[in-house]
């Protein structure tokens, strides 16, 4: 099987004001998520991002502030989980959580680079 990243794109959830009943319910939605996915032993990894951070940029690098949640998108984490195909993959986003948020998903293969060999 290929490895593929699940890039999960969306609102900070601090710019949508849920209540604490809300932010637990969607936790619990993620955290179901993530047992399914690892019930069927394709879930390899995955980490959640803050919404701050640094951008560096240019032939000269530059750093600057950023990413900034006015933005209203952010890469706000990520999964990397096992699948055969691309397609098949994506349809592991089918259960993303934050969907009703106006979340999205980037399902993207990781590249194997074998050094030397």
């Amino acid at each position: 099987m290929k490895e593929f990243m699940l890039i999960f794109i969306g609102a900070d959830y601090g710019e949508l004001n849920l209540s604490p009943e809300e932010m637990q319910n969607q936790m619990n939605l993620w955290f179901q998520w993530i047992d399914k996915l690892k019930s069927q032993d394709i879930y390899v990894e995955g980490r959640a991002l803050t919404s701050n951070g640094k951008v560096v940029s240019g032939e000269t690098p530059v750093v600057t502030d950023g990413p900034f949640a006015e933005a209203k998108e952010l890469v706000g984490g990520y999964f990397v989980v096992k699948a055969e195909s691309l397609e098949s993959a994506a349809k592991l986003a089918s259960d993303f959580p934050d969907y009703n948020y106006g979340g999205k998903v980037e399902v993207r293969e990781v590249m194997v680079i074998e050094q030397g060999a």
